[in-house]
């Protein structure tokens, strides 16, 4: 018989995934954002992390915890929202966990188990922020950031915060059952590595961010694009910057791609993010390109300044002042979720549609760069306001 405080336990668990979400009061025109997180560590099944064997456990403590829920890559197939969450356990070892919804905003129930990926990679400690992407090859793919310790120098093996990042590639079917494939191989270190949906010029496609270390990017230039003649053999060799860090900007610091690019009419969709280092650390935030539908290798559209930035509550957590994203989902009805963490504690969303994407991409203008220039473009606006208010009255 189950403990009196397990039944409490997975009462309110059930309780929290019954809670409907709700609209913020926000208004941009551009999305909506939703009061409360679709995924925190309280979404966790209690089953996860307490030993329910009174034998064993009699005092019902927490044996293995779960200290946030975030970066999560997502899906939107059979009318269903799914989700590949980065699961960090107490530990501070990430793992992947699949959670689906039939809304999208709400209702968000973790599967029994988390994914088991196949152990290929022995020198590897850590795994996390897995993008999805459906391929027209008829696999759905996994890219993630397969970390583990650098030893290349007894200075660096000294240093227990070296580290090493790759892009790990895993494929599947049905989410369930997942197929290993070797690390993407190319000239420099790699995180935040996204695959493109569909063949470009019959080879496979990846957004790329090259950097020198683990966390500084030294000479990479921005998000890279780069392409592959087998998945299987995933090599890739030049890769040419599509979205270039530039000085006093949101993607001073170092920028990469986020979301599997979405496709329209106009031209293939980034959700991205960019950092900025301020006096209080690095500063997270999501912004928008557009690349060539038929070249995605060229950029065609960059509207000025930032996407999504954390607000409120969302600004604190384990890393403050933090917005990131590497999931969207587009339904049949062009209504698009976009799932972000805020502070790497607790994952988001914010829901627009394919036309206002567009609108909000092909119409906003571009950044001037320069403070001189910000304020023309910013006159001109209100020249051109305050003359339809003295129309209109």
């Amino acid at each position: 018989m189950l403990h009196e405080t397990i039944r409490k336990l997975l009462s309110d668990y059930e309780a929290l995934l019954a809670q409907k979400n709700t609209k913020s009061e926000i208004y941009n025109g551009v999305y909506d954002r939703w009061s409360n997180p679709v995924l925190t560590k309280d979404h966790i099944p209690p089953f996860w992390k307490y030993d329910f064997d009174a034998k064993t456990n009699p005092r019902v403590q927490e044996r293995l915890g779960v200290n946030a829920v975030l970066n999560s890559g997502a899906l939107y197939k059979n009318g269903k929202y799914y989700l590949a969450a980065r699961v960090e356990g107490n530990d501070r070892k990430s793992f992947f966990a699949i959670a689906e919804s039939e809304s999208g905003t709400d209702g968000f129930r973790f599967w029994d188990y988390p994914v088991m990926l196949p152990d290929t990679q022995p020198e590897e400690t850590n795994v996390y922020d897995m993008r999805l992407t459906e391929h027209e090859d008829g696999w759905i793919y996994g890219v993630f950031c397969s970390e583990c310790k650098d030893n290349d120098s007894e200075e660096v093996r000294r240093d227990l915060s070296a580290a090493k990042a790759y892009a790990g590639i895993a494929r599947t079917k049905d989410l369930k059952t997942w197929e290993r494939l070797p690390n993407l191989v190319s000239a420099s270190q790699q995180r935040n590595v996204v695959l493109h949906p569909e063949f470009v010029g019959g080879k496979y496609a990846f957004y790329t961010r090259p950097q020198d270390g683990f966390i500084d990017t030294g000479s990479g230039g921005g998000i890279g694009f780069a392409l592959c003649e087998d998945i299987t053999n995933p090599v890739i060799g030049k890769e040419m910057i599509i979205s270039p860090r530039r000085y006093h900007t949101i993607t001073e610091a170092k920028n990469g791609a986020g979301a599997v690019p979405i496709k329209t009419e106009r031209g293939w969709i980034h959700i991205a993010h960019g950092v900025r280092n301020t006096a209080a650390g690095l500063r997270y935030v999501i912004y928008v390109f557009a690349t060539d539908l038929s070249d995605p290798s060229k950029c065609i559209a960059e509207p000025s300044g930032v996407f999504i930035v954390p607000l409120g509550e969302e600004r604190v957590g384990d890393v403050s002042n933090v917005a990131f994203t590497n999931g969207a989902a587009v339904n049949e009805k062009g209504e698009i979720f976009i799932y972000y963490a805020s502070s790497d504690t607790r994952l988001h969303v914010a829901t627009t549609t394919v036309e206002k994407l567009v609108d909000y991409t092909f119409n906003t203008p571009p950044d001037p760069l320069r403070s001189p220039d910000c304020v023309k473009q910013r006159i001109s606006l209100i020249e051109k306001n305050l003359k339809l208010m003295r129309d209109e009255g």
